[in-house]
């Protein structure tokens, strides 16, 4: 009977020593278990595309010159959040944001990709929205909802409505030709510009709505680097030059510069 008893027992540790792997699977979480995956790549694998980390802190995924990108790591700077980056280079090989890695990350293939909380979120507007929400005490959304729906207003009109005409992917759809691409991006931030210093003549101060810094700034910084890189003559539009000299002079915003960036070429800097 005893001799039944431990051969029952060795039967019963078999079975479920062979079942571990489903077992765990269930008992950790999605997020975790892709971090997991990575873990397992070979060593020669790329390290920017990883999702795991040895860090504490929060993964941005970036490029640095991207306005999206750019927005969110001055949000990030107001919010005094400190994050790894990790270069995603938008051209290199045809772009790495077009990765397999990456897409499973980012099914849209751009940047910006947040990792934090164990949240895994991409849009640069509402990854500053969750950085208002979680760290309210930087005021990039005021609190008055008269004025709140001023700084959305003004960002929608950037994100929406200038800079995603002349985002990479639309340039590259609209030609190949290089001097089209920039006539292209000319005509259209030129456009919005002019749709935005009317609406800035009734909303700014020092900064986009008012004297604080909100949100719609955080946008109109890098736009503004835009319209210079595409010739836009920004002797038309005082109110945004006036508003973009004085960000730019602010620690949080001189620290997200792309010339601040680790990806950033030497000859950029």
């Amino acid at each position: 009977l005893l001799s039944w008893y431990f051969i029952h027992l060795q039967q019963v540790l078999i079975k479920l020593v062979s079942n571990m792997p489903r077992i765990c699977a269930r008992a950790i979480s999605p997020a975790a278990q892709s971090q997991f995956d990575q873990s397992k790549q070979p060593a020669n694998s790329s390290p920017s595309l990883s999702i795991l980390s040895m860090s504490d802190k929060p993964q941005l995924y970036s490029y640095f010159r991207s306005s999206c990108s750019w927005r969110v790591r001055i949000a990030l700077n107001l919010a005094g959040l400190e994050v790894e980056q990790v270069p995603i280079h938008l051209v290199r090989n045809g772009g790495e944001q077009h990765s397999q890695e990456y897409k499973k990350l980012n099914p849209l293939e751009q940047v910006p990709t947040l990792l934090i909380d164990g949240l895994l979120l991409t849009q640069s507007v509402a990854i500053m929205e969750y950085i208002h929400d979680t760290h309210p005490e930087a005021n990039i959304l005021p609190e008055d909802p008269k004025v709140k729906a001023k700084v959305r207003m003004i960002t929608e009109l950037i994100c929406s409505g200038i800079q995603s005409i002349q985002n990479l992917s639309v340039m590259q759809k609209h030609s190949q030709d290089q001097v089209e691409r920039m006539a292209w991006s000319k005509h259209w931030i030129t456009v919005g510009f002019r749709a935005l210093e009317k609406v800035l003549e009734n909303t700014a101060g020092e900064c986009c709505v008012g004297d604080k810094v909100t949100m719609a700034d955080c946008c109109i910084v890098p736009q503004v680097y835009n319209a210079v890189r595409f010739s836009v003559d920004m002797s038309e539009f005082p109110i945004i030059s006036r508003i973009n000299e004085n960000l730019s002079s602010r620690p949080e915003f001189k620290a997200a510069h792309p010339s601040q960036q680790p990806d950033c070429p030497e000859e950029l800097r």
